[in-house]
């Protein structure tokens, strides 16, 4: 059973290996290449990551959320747009070093319209690779393809925002069924939680608080209202 549930939780990690056990079994050859390419990137991996997780780490501890909301958030409007857009043109490393830092962005209040936008321009408008695109294919072939990759990346990201919500993105749905934290620097009283979902949130001093509740159902709906509508974006 155990075994069963690990599988579940890692499937495709499982897959990988299917395939793999089924390459060397089928085409020997070609299951030592796949296997050789694998380890280059995986030693590529364990030496950028480490780098990325201590650079997203000190930018999470060093970087007022207020900043980030303000620059990426829901509300940063075309400027968090631009912000973002040059974000991913002028970061270094292969788009996987990207999640991480997504992923702080996101948890520190970024929407998912600039994330959409970070992930995108950093796979394929990165400075360096402009650069090299107009050396070897022409500054007219780059301009171009630049400009209609610009459009699709904002047409994209647009779409993305209005059939993704950050509820249904695992590891903020996980945070929710674990409890709620509701940062008191950042909460300014205006008591929208409380109005919103006063079965969890009440005003004390001032300040928002959350009885311990059993977040499912109705509730854990309610209590995602609240979370996008809180203005300092106090509650996680």
């Amino acid at each position: 059973m155990k075994l069963v549930e690990k599988i579940k939780k890692n499937r495709l990690l499982s897959v990988v290996i299917v395939v793999y056990l089924l390459l060397f079994i089928t085409i020997p050859d070609k299951a030592i290449v796949a296997i050789s390419n694998s380890i280059y990137y995986v030693l590529e991996m364990i030496m950028i990551m480490p780098v990325i997780f201590i650079l997203t780490s000190l930018t999470e501890a060093w970087v007022p959320k207020e900043v980030i909301i303000n620059s990426f958030g829901e509300k940063s409007g075309f400027k968090g747009n631009v912000f973002a857009f040059l974000l991913g043109s002028f970061s270094a490393g292969p788009i996987y070093a990207a999640f991480p830092v997504c992923k702080m962005l996101m948890e520190k209040g970024a929407s998912i319209a600039n994330i959409a936008i970070v992930l995108s321009a950093w796979a394929v408008i990165k400075v360096p690779m402009l650069a090299n695109e107009a050396k070897f294919l022409g500054t007219r072939f780059m301009a171009i393809r630049w400009v209609l990759t610009t459009i699709s990346i904002i047409i994209m990201a647009y779409l993305i925002s209005k059939f993704v919500n950050k509820e249904d993105i695992p590891e903020v749905e996980g945070r929710i069924k674990e409890g709620i934290s509701i940062n008191k620097d950042y909460c300014i009283g205006c008591g929208m939680c409380a109005k919103i979902c006063p079965n969890v949130f009440y005003m004390e001093d001032k300040k928002a608080k959350a009885r311990s509740e059993a977040l499912t159902g109705l509730v854990a709906d309610k209590i995602n209202e609240a979370i996008q509508a809180c203005p300092a974006k106090a509650i996680s």
